[in-house]
């Protein structure tokens, strides 16, 4: 539960030893921001997250941002979280590391509304939204980046908005900064519509802000989200469909992976006995993915997308297109429930004759995706299953060491499963008969 109520500030510089070093840090970023706006109003957490309480972040401060008339930014509330990085340094929420690396998870998440005709006070439903978010990070020890897209399937106020669904950016005005415990980031959230989330996930993130940063009522240059548009960026202007289309043709999609609704069967006949040939490794040792491949299909694994229609918080897909991710603290999935995923030699690879794969509705959908924005493009394609360690990987003749080939298309390595795919399968199957012969609704 929290509570809104003014801030008492940061601390005057003589008492600045009794005011936890990292909240001092970002309160400084803030007063360079905001140097008129000293006792912002803040939703605070009552039970503090340290002491038991149910939301990650200490503090939200809500902030009244002018806007820019010289760039056709129009004015908005501007939210900033406290918590998500190391605010005390001494362990009492986060495992302090050092100056050099990230303080907590590296990051700290803000937002930026449109302000309403008429409105005196910033609405709090962003505060519970980020505290959302929060708990997500806390719970599954990933971190976001620039370009990440969540996938959440509601209106993010709980309104009748089309904004459902966010993408996340770096905050335009607000500059890392440096603590004793660490460098913070400040990760914006964009709200958008399912198109534009769809079009995200087919192309890139970052190519959908780009494009939402050139249309005002959709974002304009510092991507304030309107709760009231009515309409997609390409209702707006048709010709960006046309830029997105172009993208996904000449680059393909940097989605390698979401979490999923899926199952598969092995339809080989069962083996006379353990020694059957099916059941051999192919090779004298499993087969292992190049590095970045394997740090590619690791983070599909441990972020992606999950389709519901609840409004609980989705993983997140990861998306790299040059930036360097603050490492998660699960460095590996090589602990934990996700550990037979990971190939070692323990693990005996399967070559398989047939196999029936299941997915629902939603992740069926993807399945063009898979094939002409990724496997066209020699790049690979993971569903993990959001009820086990179950995954499918879709791999091409460009993905350098799969344990599945053309020569044996269906290879598993424990509940780990690659399916080859011919690139005149990918170039040349009607998108319709892609989708229906692999889709099953769950």
């Amino acid at each position: 539960m929290d509570e809104v109520r003014p801030t008492s500030g940061p601390a005057a510089p003589g008492l600045a030893s009794l005011f936890p070093p990292g909240l001092q840090a970002i309160y400084g970023e803030c007063r360079r921001l905001y140097p008129d706006q000293a006792n912002p109003l803040q939703v605070t957490a009552i039970v503090k997250y340290w002491l038991g309480g149910p939301d990650p972040l200490d503090y939200i401060s809500m902030y009244r941002n002018m806007g820019c008339a010289a760039q056709d930014v129009q004015e908005h509330w501007h939210y900033i979280s406290f918590g998500l990085s190391d605010l005390y340094g001494d362990n009492r929420v986060h495992e302090f590391t050092g100056q050099e690396g990230p303080s907590g998870f590296g990051f700290e998440l803000t937002f930026r509304l449109k302000r309403e005709v008429g409105e005196t006070a910033p609405p709090t439903w962003p505060a519970e939204l980020m505290q959302g978010l929060a708990r997500y990070v806390f719970q599954s020890e990933n971190t976001f980046c620039s370009g990440d897209h969540i996938s959440w399937h509601n209106p993010l106020d709980n309104s009748e908005s089309r904004i459902q669904h966010m993408l996340l950016t770096e905050d335009p005005q607000m500059t890392p900064v440096h603590t004793p415990f660490g460098l913070v980031n400040f990760l914006q959230i964009v709200g958008v519509c399912t198109e534009e989330l769809q079009a995200a996930q087919q192309w890139n993130g970052q190519g959908m802000l780009e494009l939402l940063r050139g249309v005002h009522v959709a974002g304009g240059p510092w991507l304030i989200t309107d709760m009231r548009r009515g309409e997609t960026i390409f209702d707006i202007d048709p010709h960006l469909q046309e830029c997105v289309d172009q993208g996904i043709e000449t680059e393909g999609s940097n989605l390698s992976g979401v979490s999923a609704k899926c199952v598969w069967d092995d339809l080989s006949r069962p083996p006379e006995d353990e020694e059957d040939s099916r059941s051999i490794c192919i090779g004298s040792q499993p087969r292992r993915l190049s590095e970045k491949d394997t740090e590619q299909i690791r983070e599909a694994l441990r972020k992606g997308l999950e389709f519901n229609t609840k409004a609980a918080l989705p993983p997140i897909n990861s998306q790299r297109q040059g930036h360097d991710r603050p490492q998660s603290r699960k460095d590996s999935l090589e602990s934990e429930s996700s550990a037979a995923i990971v190939p070692h030699e323990l693990v005996r690879t399967r070559q398989l004759e047939s196999v029936h794969l299941k997915f629902n509705q939603e992740s069926g959908t993807l399945l063009p995706l898979c094939l002409r924005g990724r496997l066209l493009h020699g790049r690979h394609f993971t569903y993990k299953s959001i009820n086990g360690d179950t995954a499918i990987t879709f791999v091409s003749t460009g993905v350098e060491g799969a344990f599945a080939t053309e020569e044996h298309p269906y290879a598993a390595h424990g509940p780990w499963l690659q399916v080859h795919t011919p690139c005149d399968l990918t170039s040349k199957a009607p998108v319709s008969s892609l989708s229906a012969c692999k889709q099953t609704t769950m």
